[in-house]
């Protein structure tokens, strides 16, 4: 009798379990960072932080808490080739200044991940991977791949890009336009901001911002968080300008 006793117990307390839910955000945004050998030191820092300076700006806090849940999930990785991604910041739901300020200092305090070829097709699985197990709930799903070259290695890009946006995954694109490397990889013939139109964005509303070098990369990565943050509309495949 107690053993039945206690069965009922366990089964009652099993019953009355509350089902957990995925969390449910605005936006759902992989922060894909290139740091591939063309990005020298300054370089890497000038860009990490202009990305902790945009999550932390009080425009870009002031859009995520003016939208339908008031909150975005964002993920900061960081890429170079074929098998080197690494997860930087992970997935953070962002509220409020206190948690964006939490996140900036993580991304600072961090360490350079790598540094070797450009696999940008390679980045761009590895962002949809991090998309796929983060079980968060969101209408829009994005990854914004920063860049300063063409892919010299690995997959694709796009066969990459094609996979994504058939998960439903927008892939945005930051051209940086590195004039201190005056190689045919970072000055691919039509421009790098024509070669991530055609082979690297995808997706409805997806664009290109071009960013005119490292210094200004926090200012344009600002203004394209407020893009997406507020839903502006955008024409496939625009290439931006951030000068």
């Amino acid at each position: 009798m107690r053993a039945i006793l206690a069965s009922l117990t366990l089964l009652g307390s099993v019953i009355t379990v509350q089902p957990t839910f995925a969390e449910a955000v605005d936006l759902a945004l992989v922060l894909a960072a290139d740091v591939s050998a063309s990005v020298d030191q300054q370089e890497f820092e000038l860009q990490r932080q202009g990305y902790a300076a945009a999550v932390n700006d009080p425009r870009v806090l002031d859009a995520i808490q003016s939208g339908t849940h008031k909150a975005i999930a964002l993920c900061f990785i960081e890429w170079s080739g074929a098998p080197q991604q690494s997860v930087v910041v992970d997935w953070t739901i962002i509220r409020d200044r206190e948690i964006a300020a939490e996140f900036a200092g993580k991304l600072l305090a961090a360490p350079r991940s790598s540094s070797g070829p450009t696999a940008i097709g390679a980045a761009i699985d590895f962002a949809a991977r991090q998309l796929a197990r983060s079980d968060i709930e969101s209408a829009r799903r994005a990854v914004d791949v920063s860049g300063d070259g063409d892919s010299n290695l690995g997959r694709e890009v796009t066969a990459a890009r094609d996979d994504a946006v058939a998960d439903g995954i927008t892939i945005n694109g930051l051209a940086i336009i590195n004039e201190r490397d005056n190689t045919p990889h970072t000055h691919p013939t039509g421009g790098l901001a024509e070669y991530y139109r055609q082979n690297v964005i995808g997706g409805p509303g997806a664009f290109v911002l071009v960013v005119s070098d490292f210094a200004t990369f926090g200012d344009a990565l600002t203004n394209k968080l407020l893009a997406e943050i507020a839903a502006a509309s955008q024409t496939p495949r625009q290439v931006v300008r951030a000068d």
